[in-house]
Parts: structure tokens; C-alpha cells; sequence
């Protein structure tokens, strides 16, 4: 007899990740199960929350509002750059680019603008302020 999950153990869990449209934005489908252990910050703390209590073969549908998953865009993650500091050659708006940090390191951006002098780049997670619904289902614990 199987206990239900508690914080502290490591889930298997597979799952399918919606937006509101119902378009599909991640999913395990055809690959491992997701492995975590729950309360230790490796997910979403709403995803932590949702397998709280369920039990091995149990499906559960939770959606999880926009604060309890990315959180909602911060608008000093937005920068606005000269075209002349990016690289030569055509950028678009969706492209993603990786830029350094002042303290080493590097971080995705995603273009959000492009103008003959300036070039506007986003840091925010790219589901940010985005409800996000999950179909999750316990594999295993342990």
C-alpha cells in the first residue's frame, strides 16, 4: 500500500503543461519521468504543491496561477541596448541570445523590438505571468 507523497520525498512524475489557450507549452510525453524531490525548490513551488498527497497511479489537473509558478514579468528585467553593441548579422524579434553578465556568467534574453538604433531585450522567464495548467500523474516514489 502506497502512502501519499509528502515533502521531503523524491516523486517520478509524468506530466502535460497548458497555457490558457490549451496549447501545450512542455510535456513528458516520450521521455523519462520528471524527477524531484518535493519542498526542495527544484520546481515551481505551485508544482511542489500539487503533488503534495497523491498517491502512486493517481492523475491529478491543477492549474497554477502566474504567482505561484514564474511570477509575473518585472519590468526592470527589460533592457533597452544600442544596435551597435550586438552582434553584426540580422537579429529578429523572438530571437533568443545569450549575453554575459558583469560578474561572469551568462543568461538567455529574448528580443522583444528591434528599431534601426536600438535593439529591446526581455530576462524574463518566458512563461512569466502566464497561468500554467499541468495533467500530472504519480509514477513512482522513492
Amino acid at each position: 500500500m502506497s502512502m501519499p507523497v509528502q515533502s521531503g520525498d523524491t516523486v517520478h512524475v509524468h506530466y502535460t503543461g497548458t497555457l490558457a489557450d490549451g496549447s501545450t507549452f512542455d510535456s513528458s510525453d516520450g521521455r523519462e519521468p520528471l524527477s524531484f524531490t518535493v519542498g526542495s525548490g527544484e520546481v515551481i513551488p505551485g508544482f511542489d504543491d500539487a503533488v503534495m498527497g497523491m498517491e502512486v497511479g493517481e492523475t491529478r489537473t491543477v492549474t497554477i496561477p502566474a504567482n505561484q509558478a514564474y511570477g509575473d514579468p518585472d519590468p526592470e528585467q527589460v533592457l533597452v541596448v544600442g544596435r551597435d553593441q550586438m552582434p553584426d548579422g540580422p537579429i529578429a524579434v523572438g530571437d533568443p541570445l545569450q549575453i554575459g553578465l558583469d560578474g561572469g556568467g551568462s543568461i538567455v534574453v529574448t528580443v522583444t523590438e528591434v528599431t534601426d538604433e536600438t535593439v529591446t531585450l526581455d530576462a524574463n522567464h518566458a512563461l512569466a505571468g502566464e497561468d500554467l495548467t499541468f495533467e500530472i500523474t504519480l509514477e513512482r516514489v522513492g
